[in-house]
């Protein structure tokens, strides 16, 4: 197991008060397991694009109802053959589906695909999460 660092932090009363809020909200242990994850998920943001392969999703939700759009949809991803593993569709309501995209290819390449679905007339949300493996924390 890794060396243990204590540290101190200061931050305003209602800043605090937020915080604790967000700590039991989540249903974290503690606050050093809060702060751990954020700063593990600021690390990722802040270096996932320049590694060489990375593993993510693109979840979006759309209205299938929109002409054309199921279409350009999978043309988008067929454009970037080789990058999506796979997909998961599902029915949410009578006009709106989700898809989870399961995606491998380098920061810029999903980062490119995630932007083409998003910008897309009839798609509502998307988002976009990434992971890396332990080297990105070394």
């Amino acid at each position: 197991m890794s060396e243990l660092v204590r540290f101190s932090v200061s931050i305003e009363r209602p800043l605090f008060d937020k915080f604790e809020k967000l700590v039991r909200k989540a249903e974290y242990e503690n606050r050093s397991e809060y702060i751990r994850d954020l700063i593990r998920e600021s690390i990722i943001e802040q270096n996932w694009q320049s590694r060489k392969q990375q593993l993510g999703t693109i979840t979006i939700t759309y209205n299938h109802h929109t002409r054309g759009l199921v279409e350009r949809l999978l043309d988008i991803q067929h454009h970037f053959s080789g990058k999506v593993l796979a997909n998961t569709h599902v029915h949410l309501e009578e006009h709106i589906c989700a898809e989870m995209i399961m995606v491998r290819g380098t920061g810029k390449e999903i980062q490119s695909l995630a932007n083409h679905l998003r910008r897309e007339k009839g798609v509502l949300h998307a988002q976009l999460a990434v992971g890396c493996g332990e080297e990105a924390f070394e």
